[in-house]
């Protein structure tokens, strides 16, 4: 048999990434609507870590994540924990997208006896592995999901979403501490690094660098990349997913409001609510992107 030349098989490569990240785009401008829609008709929310988180989001649940809807609680499946749980904006919009539940149910959004509450509940809604919020519980419960699989040799990932802001949290460098010990190579950090916090700059409240040193000093392997450039979250989420012997930390470089220019990088998007004329803008800057 003849085999294809190396250049055929590297363009073949090229082409099919090229197609994974032009849907993960498509999604994620898609959820980037819907969270601002969910904003808008319940009078409030957190739509700057919403939308710097979006494309993370949707390159995890729109490609990477092995699960299965009709089975949320599937021994085998993939877990991801959303240590940031005040942006259910844009995770319940990935969580609808992908078809745990209806997306008409996205229009009861922070409503009284709603699922979707202002905080994940695992106990409301399938797809949530843990009820998160007050920040510095995420990354914890998720080392210890990662133990579990280590110590029952299951091949499941865990994956961990968490701002940056939430970096000042001591117990998040004990869980750090603790994965990094136990060799933890199915567990997968991914900081939302967008440097604003409610109110302020990250290195004006409480200075987080140099970041990746820290992780690494914890016993992690760190990379970085461009927490919107869906190419390269699907590069280093795919090199995530291979075996390892270490955990490892993604520094995602993120913009806050990213998509909407007004709000990018205003630490007082952090929550809010646009009002019609800004919502319309909103709408006609993704528009744009998306015939871009």
């Amino acid at each position: 048999m003849t085999m294809p030349p190396v250049r055929d098989s590297v363009a073949s490569a090229e082409e099919a990434l090229s197609v994974r990240a032009s849907h993960v785009r498509e999604r994620a401008n898609w959820m980037r609507r819907r969270l601002l829609a969910m904003i808008v008709e319940a009078g409030q929310g957190h739509p700057g870590g919403d939308l710097s988180a979006t494309d993370i989001l949707a390159t995890l649940y729109f490609d990477i994540l092995r699960f299965d809807p009709a089975q949320p609680q599937a021994p085998g499946r993939d877990r991801f924990v959303m240590s940031k749980g005040h942006c259910t904006g844009a995770l319940y919009s990935a969580l609808a997208g992908a078809g745990f539940f209806p997306e008409a149910e996205l229009d009861s959004y922070l409503r009284p006896e709603s699922r979707l509450n202002g905080h994940p509940n695992r106990t409301y809604l399938p797809g949530v592995e843990t009820n998160t919020g007050p920040l510095g519980h995420g990354l914890p419960v998720a080392v210890g999901i990662a133990i579990a699989a280590q110590i029952d040799q299951a091949d499941y990932r865990v994956f961990v979403l968490t701002g940056d802001g939430e970096l000042q949290e001591g117990s998040m460098w004990e869980a750090a501490m603790l994965a990094g010990h136990r060799g933890l190579g199915q567990l997968t950090v991914i900081v939302d690094r967008n440097r604003l916090q409610q109110g302020a700059r990250t290195e004006d409240t409480n200075a987080l660098e140099p970041l990746a040193d820290k992780w690494r000093a914890f016993g992690w392997d760190v990379v970085e990349v461009d927490g919107h450039d869906p190419v390269a979250l699907l590069q280093r989420l795919d090199a995530a997913c291979l075996p390892r012997s270490r955990p490892l930390c993604i520094i995602a470089n993120t913009r806050k409001g990213k998509g909407v220019s007004f709000m990018e990088d205003q630490a007082g998007w952090h929550h809010g609510v646009p009002n019609a004329a800004q919502y319309a803008q909103a709408l006609a800057e993704l528009d744009a992107e998306l015939v871009a």
